[in-house]
């Protein structure tokens, strides 16, 4: 906010000289509340950085570079009882205990490797370009470290109720890890929508869109 000053006349001024007693110049009082304007403001942002070994497990679809997929042995605690069945010999007393155990099922998880969240951000002024301008510093700076190697992932929860930042950063180049999601945000784009309802889910951002938003800026 800039402070609304009335400028004083510093001009010369040209008087008739008159016989009365000089006056001292006295010094201007100190305006109270003044602030100086801000320059180059900047947009609020937080982020976190998440580790492999935090072993956050990612549902839905999402780029394999962004994740490791193990495959993992299913613990189940409700495993049906080993089953014996007799020799077949009216002569045996003693079952047969010579059965195959069953395979173990396993399943394939996707942990989450080191990368950056993104876990609050916030512009002072809206529609100006400061928020873009601090997810490509994001960017920039998660492509230049050799752990991260430019993976950007996010949370998209409506601060307020009519508010979201699914939007903000689909237009971006963030996905959705859920493709019903990103199917329902092309359609509202395609078909104008003002008001997108809130979208709920992860987002991450492709490499392939990492580099199209530091080489061509905000993808509006």
């Amino acid at each position: 906010m800039i402070n609304n000053i009335t400028t004083m006349d510093l001009r010369p001024q040209l008087t008739v000289a008159k016989a009365t007693p000089s006056v001292s110049s006295m010094s201007m009082p100190a305006i109270l509340g003044f602030k100086t304007p801000v320059i180059g403001q900047k947009a609020n942002i937080r982020v976190k950085k998440i580790k492999r070994g935090d072993n956050i497990i990612i549902p839905g679809e999402i780029d394999d570079d962004y994740v490791d997929i193990v495959e993992e042995e299913i613990n189940s605690s409700q495993s049906a009882p080993p089953q014996y069945s007799s020799g077949g010999n009216l002569f045996t007393t003693q079952p047969n205990l010579f059965i195959t155990p069953p395979k173990p099922q396993t399943v394939k998880r996707k942990y989450l490797k080191n990368c950056y969240i993104i876990d609050y951000i916030q512009s002072p002024k809206p529609r100006c370009g400061l928020g873009t301008e601090a997810i490509k510093q994001l960017a920039e700076k998660a492509m230049f470290d050799s752990k991260a190697e430019g993976r950007i992932v996010t949370f998209s929860a409506p601060i307020v109720r009519e508010s979201s930042p699914a939007l903000f950063f689909y237009k971006l180049g963030f996905r959705f890890t859920e493709t019903d999601a990103n199917e329902y945000m092309e359609e509202c784009l395609r078909k104008k929508i003002p008001d997108i309802p809130a979208q709920i889910g992860m987002m991450y951002l492709p490499k392939n869109r990492l580099q199209k938003l530091l080489r061509y800026g905000e993808l509006f």
